[in-house]
């Protein structure tokens, strides 16, 4: 999905945003708002918002000498959820329908994103949830969905944001975890999940976990490592969570599945939709014919997991 006019705008509100979440030194927001407007003006607008969003974040980065600086608020994420564990689990197994209840509080964890809002309270993960059991979700997705995970044998699941991993939990169990292969960043950027964050949620000891390779807030093949790129082709079914994996995958001809809430009016004008509407969606650009990234061929048995302590036989 290349850039909008309209994601300048919007790139350089969470650019300000982050450097105010990060530190307080006004001189530091200056140089960060200074170096995006650079930035936007020469930008490649057929690039993906997410390329550029790295690379400004690597700056911030520097500039207060942290290379996690969203690390608390990480943990802060990822305890709120696990405590809420249990609750959530036995919610699941008294629906009549587990899988879309899974499917609606996955929807539900996107909303822990610090990239899109400048805070998250309890107070709006406990409003997400409640919204995301009642609102709307579109049943003709939720069958597709349901016959792909039925008939997949190798499932890649691309994660967002921390917090929000230990939603997914909840859903790969029901997907089942001897045939989920989970991915995260290959390093910090924003409160984007990374291998702490699957560990924290228990998710090391349930199915294999890899990296990207790659930082950006969003899953960027080229810039992606090689390992990282063998997973995605042998993938027969791809979930991706969130707006920047939507935003970088969905002109990719895979059969991906998108999981995400529209948090902007471009990404809801994209999805035809209205912004705050839960989404699974399944990739328009996905078609039946040979994959040309070589989803039929057989993957080099060399190449490893770059995080797993445990994957069940």
């Amino acid at each position: 999905m290349r850039a909008h006019l309209d994601c300048i705008a919007c790139l350089i509100r969470q650019t300000l945003s982050s450097a105010r979440f990060v530190t307080d030194d006004e001189q530091i927001h200056e140089q960060v708002v200074r170096k995006i407007l650079r930035q936007a003006s020469c930008m490649d607008m057929d690039r993906s918002i997410p390329a550029t969003a790295r690379e400004i974040h690597r700056f911030i980065r520097e500039l207060v000498g942290q290379s996690d600086p969203y690390r608390q608020a990480k943990e802060w994420s990822n305890n709120l959820i696990l405590k809420r564990y249990p609750e959530l689990e036995r919610l699941i197994a008294k629906s009549t329908d587990p899988l879309e209840t899974a499917v609606r509080l996955a929807i539900a964890g996107n909303v822990i994103d610090f990239g899109a809002y400048s805070s998250v309270e309890t107070v709006d993960v406990e409003k997400a949830i409640d919204s995301c059991l009642t609102s709307d979700l579109d049943k003709t997705q939720l069958e597709y969905f349901r016959n792909s995970v039925s008939e997949a044998t190798d499932i890649l699941y691309l994660a967002d944001n921390a917090g929000e991993i230990v939603f997914d939990r909840l859903l790969i169990e029901q997907l089942g975890p001897e045939k989920v292969t989970l991915a995260v960043k290959g390093g910090p950027i924003l409160n984007d999940a990374t291998v702490e964050d699957a560990r924290a949620a228990g998710l090391v000891d349930m199915v294999e976990v890899i990296d990207t390779g790659d930082d950006a807030p969003g899953t960027i093949l080229d810039t992606s490592s090689t390992a990282f790129q063998c997973y995605f082709m042998a993938a027969d079914l791809i979930i991706a969570k969130g707006q920047g994996n939507y935003e970088t995958l969905s002109d990719a001809n895979k059969n991906i599945f998108f999981i995400l809430k529209a948090k902007c009016p471009v990404i809801a004008q994209h999805l035809d939709c209205e912004v705050g509407q839960m989404i699974l969606t399944r990739s328009d650009a996905f078609t039946d014919a040979a994959d040309p990234l070589g989803q039929d061929e057989e993957v080099d048995s060399g190449v490893g997991s770059i995080a797993s302590d445990k994957r069940p036989s």
